[in-house]
């Protein structure tokens, strides 16, 4: 019975987090990309774990860049989690051998750690390190996080 149990979890978590494997062909911000499918569908992929600043804010142009310098024209394998409010995949994305593209971001300092959404606390001695070390946006003693940025915006249209 337990055997089963564990195989079952074993069999979910392979649909959930099915892998797949594309092209970066867009990067819309810092934390939101366009992938070229094998079937030659679009994805539009928004990175689990990490919060980038919007384009308009301090910094979004230099988390949007460079997410484009890491990713853009290369072929990436990500894992699938869920949809977010405005249908996009929430996915975890991998490049170069490996390399976990939320964390890169949130190393360089063009990121936060999403803690709202994410589980994975190892994000959050990066952004510790990232911060100690003034990295990117970390050098405006005044950085508002996105989500803070985000509901101001929606205040000042309520009123």
């Amino acid at each position: 019975m337990i055997k089963i149990f564990y195989a079952g979890l074993l069999f979910s978590s392979v649909v959930i987090f099915s892998q797949t494997k594309a092209k970066i062909i867009a990067v819309k911000d810092g934390d939101t990309v366009v992938a070229l499918l094998t079937n030659n569908k679009h994805e539009t992929l928004r990175l689990a774990d990490v919060d980038c600043p919007e384009n308009k804010q301090a910094f979004g142009k230099n988390a949007k860049q460079f997410t484009s310098s890491q990713v853009f024209g290369k072929k990436i394998t990500f894992y699938r989690s869920k949809k977010d409010r405005y249908k996009r995949t929430v996915a975890k994305i991998y490049y170069d051998n490996g390399k976990y593209l939320s964390a890169e971001i949130i190393k360089a300092g063009f990121g936060w750690w999403y803690y709202q959404y994410s589980k994975n606390t190892a994000l959050q001695a990066y952004e510790s390190q990232a911060r100690s070390k003034k990295l990117g946006l970390w050098s405006d003693k005044k950085a508002i996080s996105p989500w803070d940025f985000r509901k101001s915006r929606r205040k000042k249209k309520i009123s």
